[in-house]
């Protein structure tokens, strides 16, 4: 058992904090939070008089397995050294706070049982298995010169896609997934910068396969997420079912209403681009993927504004590749420059709560929630550069009531 006393506790949803609380954990539970003292025996006591005690982060859009820029090469990699150049990934994400993930491609549940059991230090993983492309799409990163076989699909860990056309493959391959752990399913519903053979504006999938995969993963009682950058390609994935809509760097006003009617979430991911800008050619990203960039990247920032005057959810992702895990925090700064800590804390906390479908579990300081906590030196409400680089402004992160770091 833990108690924290004299805690000022973050109000996410209120984005104010709560002064001098004292709160009990007891297992993996938080198990109350009061503004008087709670019961000490057996626990160990931590004074957090002048400190700021925050649920743990939750980052919405990650490639945990993505330890190089160039997916393509990532994809030929052995098994094994995939897996183990994940493992320092995982534990930098946990160390800077993100107690919960969910990975958008590559992840399985394997790796999601390794961190759950504490094989491998991390954060939980919601994965999402090996996300659905179609032939030509953000999910092939067969060079223009391959020889198309009549079945690419070899499963090598470090593949982020699949390769999956017409409705009935659809439909199978989200069974696939899911049954192999994935506990949502991802599409692409547009071109990408990463791979090499489809231009932005392209549009990944008919509706009729689109609609296939939201109704076998409504089936198994869970969702469909789809990379789209452009209106039309966020219009008509949210007009099929879609819940959350990756990146939207493109989005407009019209979209953005669509996704408010529909009560989709979009889950913007800027750090990526300033990353593959700044340092993409000099870490391996093709040129052709390069050539991309600066049409996504120039209206990230756009992108918030519009999502916010349409009154649409955002929740935190980041979307990072290789070396570049390390900029994660990095998401923090450039989202409160445009909607403010608060709003931005909200985005990694319980919005990205409610994407996982886990309100009121995670993302909160509150009794019956999971005891994933941050001790922070400083206020993330009136500073969120707190929250920024490896950790630092970290003095502890508690995750399923166990102590990770303790400084």
């Amino acid at each position: 058992m833990i108690v924290f006393e004299h805690a000022d506790v973050l109000d996410a949803a209120a984005g104010t904090l709560l002064k001098d609380r004292f709160v009990r954990v007891e297992g993996t539970t938080i198990a109350a939070v009061s503004d008087q003292p709670v019961d000490t025996t057996g626990a160990r006591v931590i004074d957090a008089r002048g400190k700021v005690l925050m649920p743990g982060l939750i980052d919405c859009h990650v490639h945990v397995l993505a330890s190089m820029l160039n997916a393509g090469r990532l994809a030929k990699l052995p098994n094994v050294l995939t897996v183990l150049r994940a493992v320092p990934i995982l534990q930098g994400m946990l160390m800077r706070g993100f107690t919960t993930v969910r990975d958008a491609a590559g992840a399985d549940w394997s790796l999601a049982e390794a961190v759950r059991t504490g094989l491998v230090q991390g954060p939980r993983i919601f994965p999402s298995g090996r996300a659905l492309s179609q032939t030509g799409g953000h999910g092939d990163f067969r060079e223009r010169s391959d020889v198309i076989e009549p079945c690419p699909c070899t499963p090598k860990i470090g593949a982020i896609g699949r390769v999956v056309d017409g409705v009935d493959a659809i439909r199978r391959a989200v069974r696939e997934e899911i049954q192999m752990g994935a506990t949502q399913i991802k599409i692409m519903a547009s071109g990408g910068v990463a791979s090499p053979t489809d231009p932005i504006h392209y549009l990944g999938f008919s509706e009729d396969e689109i609609r296939a995969a939201v109704e076998e993963a409504s089936n198994a009682d869970t969702y469909v997420l789809a990379h789209a950058y452009t209106p039309k390609a966020i219009s008509r994935a949210v007009r099929c079912g879609v819940r959350t809509i990756e990146h939207g760097n493109l989005i407009d006003a019209d979209s953005a209403k669509v996704m408010a009617d529909h009560g989709a979430i979009a889950v913007p991911t800027i750090v990526t681009y300033e990353a593959l800008a700044s340092e993409g050619a000099a870490l391996g990203l093709p040129p052709e993927s390069v050539a991309k960039i600066e049409n996504v990247r120039s209206a990230a920032l756009r992108s918030l504004e519009i999502f916010a005057a349409a009154g649409v959810r955002m929740a935190f992702g980041t979307d990072l590749l290789g070396e570049s895990h390390r900029l994660q925090s990095d998401e923090f700064k450039l989202r409160a420059g445009v909607l403010g800590a608060a709003e931005t804390l909200r985005a990694a906390t319980i919005h990205a709560a409610h994407v996982l479908r886990m309100d009121g579990r995670l993302g909160v300081v509150a009794p019956g929630a999971t005891a994933d906590l941050l001790l922070v030196d400083g206020n993330p409400l009136q500073d969120i550069s707190v929250l920024l680089g490896q950790g630092e402004g970290l003095a502890m992160i508690v995750q399923e009531g166990k102590v990770v770091k303790d400084h």
